[in-house]
């Protein structure tokens, strides 16, 4: 069934499922920034909103925006910054 998460003292909040391929999540996060971990690897794509993404080995940030997609390879960390609140779908392989 349905798992939900809580992160941030409730800034990031997501319901984890299955799809008929792999393990998902749908979320949405408040305004902030955040850093994230990875135990696989994940593809994550903003639904709505838009998150600015530093990825693991780059200093350089990125902004991603309604149906663009990033990647984070398994066990790494990279930061996050919301502007406005987005929710966004993170499958994992």
């Amino acid at each position: 069934m349905f798992k939900v998460n809580e992160y941030f003292n409730g800034a990031v909040k997501s319901i984890a499922f299955q799809t008929e391929t792999l393990p998902a999540t749908v979320g949405v996060m408040a305004q902030g920034d955040y850093e994230f971990g990875t135990s696989q690897k994940e593809y994550m794509t903003v639904v709505s909103g838009r998150l600015t993404v530093i990825l693991p080995g780059s200093d350089i940030a990125e902004t991603f925006t309604q149906g663009q997609t990033f990647i984070v390879a398994a066990n790494q960390r990279f930061k996050v910054t919301a502007d406005v609140e987005t929710s966004y779908l993170c499958m994992y392989e």
